[in-house]
């Protein structure tokens, strides 16, 4: 139990799977959690070989917090939490009037009260564990509001905000607050999406990237001030000129990027 300890949320595949086997790999104990069943078994057996660390699965609907209470009390079995990666997400492109109402609900519920349920689930084993850490999955999304995904642009601007307030709220406690803000990603969540803005700027971060930049972001003894984490050189340069440019251009280079 002298492992540093890491929750990841939807863990069965792309960035939550790659994040779960790459702590496993550097020995930390990884509590792989997600509704997938099917794909936590492949994970325990894709991760059998692993000596270093180990992976403990775990079905979890984040948007249950009874279920996160019961998950994180079985997990956290000596009141500890080193890292809690907030990752599990959903995603719908295309237009929004042509989303059903019960996509976006799920949408909402997913990706905005399973983080709040997350965080505050988590608290009491961060909050004893010093130098502990949240990473919330945001997106480059964020950064302005994208047609042909919406709801879930908004809902990372939600992600982004908590996150922001959590950072400042819970400093006093020791607990390192920040957000991950990757471009398209290649996983299942972008299967079949033609929209504007992937035309523009193609896929190019594999959920290996993404993994990788969560693990150095969390490394013991490399706390910055920083929150926001661009992850890519796409992310990096959108992010950058958003915070310089004024608000008309910043909505003239995504009308431009997204076809609109």
């Amino acid at each position: 139990m002298s492992a540093p300890s890491v929750v990841v949320t939807g863990a069965a595949a792309g960035i939550g799977r790659s994040t779960a086997l790459l702590f496993a790999r550097r020995g930390y104990r990884v509590g792989a959690v997600d509704i997938d069943r099917a794909g936590l078994e492949s994970l325990a057996e894709e991760s059998a070989p692993i000596t270093t660390g180990q992976i403990v699965t775990g079905i979890l609907d984040v948007t249950d917090a009874e279920e996160w209470s019961r998950t994180l009390a079985e997990f956290c079995v000596d009141g500890r939490l080193d890292i809690l990666v907030n990752n599990a997400g959903l995603l719908s492109s295309g237009p929004f009037e042509d989303t059903p109402v019960s996509r976006h609900r799920q949408i909402i519920d997913v990706n905005i009260t399973g983080v709040v349920l997350g965080c505050h689930a988590a608290f009491p084993y961060l909050r004893d564990t010093p130098g502990a850490q949240i990473v919330n999955m945001c997106s480059a999304s964020a950064l302005y509001g994208q047609p042909d995904l919406a709801t879930y642009s908004a809902t990372k601007f939600a992600v982004r905000g908590l996150t922001e307030a959590l950072e400042l709220e819970w400093a006093h406690h020791d607990i390192k607050v920040q957000a991950m803000w990757p471009l398209f990603v290649d996983t299942h969540m972008v299967d079949g999406m033609d929209i504007g803005a992937r035309r523009s700027l193609g896929v190019n971060l594999g959920a290996d990237d993404v993994a990788r930049a969560v693990f150095d972001a969390t490394r013991p003894g490399r706390r910055s001030a920083r929150v926001h984490r661009p992850v890519g050189r796409q992310a990096t340069l959108l992010s950058a000129l958003a915070q310089i440019s004024p608000g008309w251009a910043n909505r003239l280079v995504n009308r431009r990027l997204t076809g609109h």
